[in-house]
């Protein structure tokens, strides 16, 4: 079986291709050059990863064309990285996502559904921490290797279709994450950002972003 990672030349689409490879299967990158015959470059792919670019202003409409490639190429198979909690009305880039997951669900392609937690890797912990919300917050944090590796099951392993899977290596708050770095951890204002920013930042203030850890665990064969 061959894979198309749609969106594969970003942090998350070259994860998910290194940790293919370490089981010895095939990928490819489909980036946005491939669009004007998405479903020519798709062709001859057993299996599509779909991944959005991040803040996405009309996902539901990048996913819409991408499952009308990926069925015009004959594709069976697709797995789509949505994100922890989708149906997030105050967080209007998480609706985007739960939109896309009821394509991807009345697609006609057998499909799973991936919902990761924030990466720990968007935080440098090489220094003091700095974020725009409540230091006690707390978070379901996914660690991108992680995803990828789950990635791979899900894509490689039978028994996944039509299974929605949450996402997270470790329950933490930002001044835990900190403190655990032998960094300290400090409240920042969040300066001129995009609407969509300040608004998760708001929520992720009140409410943080919880995610169990255990289905990971599980798809990874982990204790």
């Amino acid at each position: 079986m061959r894979v198309a990672v749609v969106g594969g030349n970003g942090k998350t689409g070259r994860a998910v291709r290194d940790a293919l490879a370490r089981r010895e299967i095939a990928s490819t990158a489909i980036g946005r050059a491939d669009w004007g015959d998405l479903a020519g470059a798709l062709a001859g792919y057993g299996a599509a990863y779909l991944i959005a670019p991040n803040m996405h202003p009309d996902e539901p409409a990048y996913v819409t064309e991408a499952l009308a490639a990926m069925t015009a190429a004959g594709g069976a198979r697709v797995v789509y990285h949505s994100v922890a909690s989708p149906f997030v009305p105050l967080l209007p880039h998480h609706v985007g996502k739960a939109r896309s997951e009821d394509l991807v669900r009345r697609s006609g392609l057998a499909w799973t559904i991936l919902q990761p937690g924030a990466y720990l890797q968007n935080f440098d912990l090489t220094a003091d921490l700095e974020v725009p919300y409540a230091l006690d917050a707390v978070f379901g944090f996914a660690d991108l290797s992680d995803v990828a590796e789950a990635a791979a099951v899900v894509l490689t392993e039978a028994g996944h279709v039509g299974a929605t899977y949450e996402l997270a290596s470790r329950v933490a708050t930002p001044a835990q994450l900190a403190a655990g770095a032998g960094r300290a951890a400090r409240r920042v204002g969040a300066g001129a950002v995009h609407p969509w920013l300040r608004e998760m930042f708001e929520y992720y203030d009140r409410y943080g972003l919880p995610v169990g850890t255990r289905t990971l665990d599980m798809l990874l064969g982990r204790p």
